[in-house]
């Protein structure tokens, strides 16, 4: 079968990697921390995929500014204290390897900063993999698409032949302002009935189903 998709890319938290429970926890931690009301815990996994001063205005408001520096400051002393714990997905590192090497490029468009992106490639042990990896605290937060304009810029692919796959409406609508193909996952932060309007050209309830589609039909 001719190949539909030279580049492939993944959204982190949520498509990847099993973090959505410890980011919640976070932000309900570190809220209680800043002296904040905690949101409730599917307010909190509905700001996943946003930049975190983004998430913080939907969740809060208009915070002030020492009351913005102690959530990012608890919010990153909570997470980064359990990050190296959290897993990938079962099969996701072989389903990385097989699709680079079937000849496909990746990367990765994420609402993580640099440090917690680097952190976890080189933890899981698939940097070698991403040809191209975007974080929030160098682009716009999803969903504008500068993630992945920048990294069909810098890999040289077309829209057309490129897919994002990723666990919420940010990175769906992403996509489509990008004018390339989405992939929902619903086993992350976001339900797949929620995913569904933007358009998907598949959708999954579990990685190993996307992992089957990805070698049929990518």
């Amino acid at each position: 079968m001719p190949r539909r998709y030279d580049l492939i890319v993944f959204d982190w938290d949520g498509t990847l990697v099993d973090s959505t429970q410890l980011i919640v926890d976070s932000i309900l931690a570190a809220s209680a921390d800043a002296g904040l009301t905690p949101p409730e815990p599917s307010a909190a996994r509905g700001i996943i995929g946003l930049g975190l001063p983004e998430a913080l205005r939907t969740l809060f408001g208009e915070l002030s500014e020492t009351q913005r520096q102690q959530m990012t400051e608890r919010y990153r002393y909570h997470y980064f204290a359990q990050d190296h714990a959290v897993p990938l997905f079962e099969g996701a590192a072989d389903a990385i390897a097989g699709l680079a090497g079937r000849g496909h490029m990746l990367a990765v468009a994420t609402g993580k900063g640099r440090r917690g992106l680097d952190l976890s490639l080189q933890r899981c042990g698939l940097q070698q993999y991403f040809l191209a990896t975007r974080c929030v605290d160098e682009c716009s937060s999803k969903p504008h698409p500068q993630m992945l304009l920048e990294i069909m810029d810098e890999l040289g692919a077309e829209a057309q032949r490129t897919v994002m796959i990723g666990d919420t409406s940010y990175d769906l609508q992403m996509a489509q302002s990008a004018g390339v193909d989405s992939i929902a996952v619903g086993y992350g932060a976001q339900p797949l009935e929620s995913l569904l309007p933007y358009g998907p050209v598949a959708h999954f309830d579990n990685f190993t189903k996307l992992d089957q589609w990805l070698i049929m039909n990518a």
